[in-house]
């Protein structure tokens, strides 16, 4: 069973968005998923709560540092997913949930700041696999971009590839869908059309394709 966590020590960088596209499109591939709310804002169970909840998604949100790592374990079962949608903070449930992680998302916008913060993740995750002695896979996710990209944008993802980081391609851009999950709840395919939805569906399963092909990489049977 992998765990994916998806963490940011800042706050409004499409984590919860990232977990519920995530989640949502494994879901709606046939793979079971349970999704840890672990961030204050409850932002996941917020949107659990504005819809019927997709087939397959079950959503945990009494979660704490002193539980975290019992649930995830608790959860473990073949053929099934582990989301995990931290709180915008470096802390010690941070640090519990990543020790546990097969894949660590750090979502960030394309922005100088973003990207000086999300190295503090980078930090962490160095920190942790020297405790545990093992390694702990890290991709950056952009979210919330444009179509084409800035230069600003496109020289943040050559400097991360240039110091060896991995980045999720394609980006989750800045599509009214995506927003809209928090609103209608449910998934891309039952909620109400929003934007151009063939488009947000496409740029989802592409983006969630390119994840399951790094827990692939890595061994994890999916």
């Amino acid at each position: 069973m992998p765990t994916i966590a998806i963490a940011s020590p800042k706050g409004g960088a499409g984590k919860s968005t990232t977990a519920v596209i995530l989640a949502t499109e494994l879901a709606h591939a046939g793979v079971p998923v349970t999704l840890l709310d672990c961030d204050p804002n409850r932002s996941v169970s917020l949107w659990a709560s504005r819809g019927t909840l997709p087939e397959r998604i079950e959503v945990i949100a009494d979660v704490s540092e002193s539980t975290i790592i019992k649930t995830i374990k608790q959860y473990d079962r073949d053929q099934h997913i582990v989301v995990v949608d931290l709180e915008g903070v470096a802390s010690r449930l941070m640090s519990r949930a990543i020790s546990q992680a097969d894949l660590v998302i750090t979502p960030m916008r394309a922005t100088t700041l973003d990207a000086t913060v999300g190295a503090r993740t980078i930090r962490l995750i160095a920190e942790e696999e020297e405790a545990l002695g093992r390694d702990i896979p890290l991709a950056i996710a952009f979210t919330m971009t444009k179509t084409i990209r800035s230069k600003q944008h496109s020289g943040i993802v050559a400097s991360l590839k240039e110091s060896g980081v991995d980045v999720i391609e394609p980006d989750l851009l800045e599509r009214s869908a995506f927003s809209a999950l928090f609103e209608f709840g449910g998934d891309l395919y039952s909620m109400p059309a929003q934007g151009n939805a063939v488009a947000a569906r496409e740029n989802a399963a592409k983006f969630t394709q390119a994840v399951l092909n790094r827990l692939m990489q890595g061994g994890e049977n999916v």
